[in-house]
C-alpha cells in the first residue's frame, strides 16, 4: 500500500512539472504582443516566426517584424 501511494504521488509530481511552462512574450515592431506558453520555434527556413498563442490560435510571423522575445516576468 505504501508503494503505491508513493508511486501515485511521483507520477503526479512528475506529471506537474510536465505542465510546467514558462510564458514568452513576443512583441512585434508595431507594437503587437502575443504570449506564449512556450518559447517560439525559431525562425523558418522561409523566414517566418510560429508559434501558439496562449488562446490556442496559431501564428506564423515574419521574422523581420518580431522587436523581440522575452521570457514573461
Amino acid at each position: 500500500m505504501k508503494r503505491l501511494v508513493s508511486g501515485g504521488l511521483l507520477a503526479l509530481t512528475l506529471l506537474g512539472l510536465a505542465a510546467c511552462s514558462t510564458q514568452t512574450v513576443v512583441t512585434l515592431q508595431d507594437g503587437t504582443q502575443y504570449i506564449t506558453e512556450d518559447r517560439p520555434n525559431t525562425k523558418t527556413a522561409d523566414g517566418f516566426y510560429e508559434f501558439t498563442d496562449v488562446a490556442g490560435r496559431h501564428v506564423r510571423v515574419k521574422a523581420a517584424d518580431v522587436a523581440t522575445i522575452k521570457a514573461e516576468e
